[in-house]
């Protein structure tokens, strides 16, 4: 098992409790992005810069993601793609995707682009917040925990 973060829009928050959780059980994470990110050294935590592109780095992580993986993402259609690959798709606020979960999400940012495309305001997600960052935490344990992971 390894955990893919989709870190282009990551808080950094988040960066660093995956980056303790890595050292701490032992699991490997790979940052994806299409900027050069810094990470800490260990042997278990590393970046992957790909081409500024759309979708470059959602691509790269379904390419890379196998059943049973843990994906750090907000995006839907990444997590849509993930699910369908096996994996489990928390995203930085804590909150899981899933089977039952994913239409209903992916209904719903379709009818937020199709307003917005035709001019009505609609609004942003609402600031990181510390109960964000907790929330996460307590989810990442929780998961790491029930899935002991197997450096490969």
């Amino acid at each position: 098992m390894q955990v893919l973060v989709d870190a282009d829009a990551c808080p950094v928050v988040v960066k660093e409790i995956l980056f303790r959780a890595a050292r701490r059980v032992e699991v490997y994470v790979t940052l994806v992005a299409n900027q050069y990110l810094r990470t800490p050294p260990s042997r278990f935590i590393r970046a992957l810069q790909v081409p500024v592109g759309f979708d470059a780095a959602d691509n790269r992580i379904v390419d890379l993601v196998r059943d049973g993986d843990l994906v750090i993402s907000a995006d839907i259609p990444l997590a849509a793609a993930a699910l369908d690959k096996g994996a489990h798709v928390l995203d930085p606020r804590g909150t899981w995707f899933s089977r039952e979960n994913i239409r209903e999400r992916l209904t719903m940012r379709e009818v937020m682009d199709q307003l917005r495309s035709s001019g009505v305001e609609t609004g942003g997600p609402t600031p990181y917040a510390a109960n964000d960052s907790k929330a996460f935490a307590g989810q990442l344990d929780r998961f790491l925990a029930r899935h002991r992971a197997t450096p490969r």
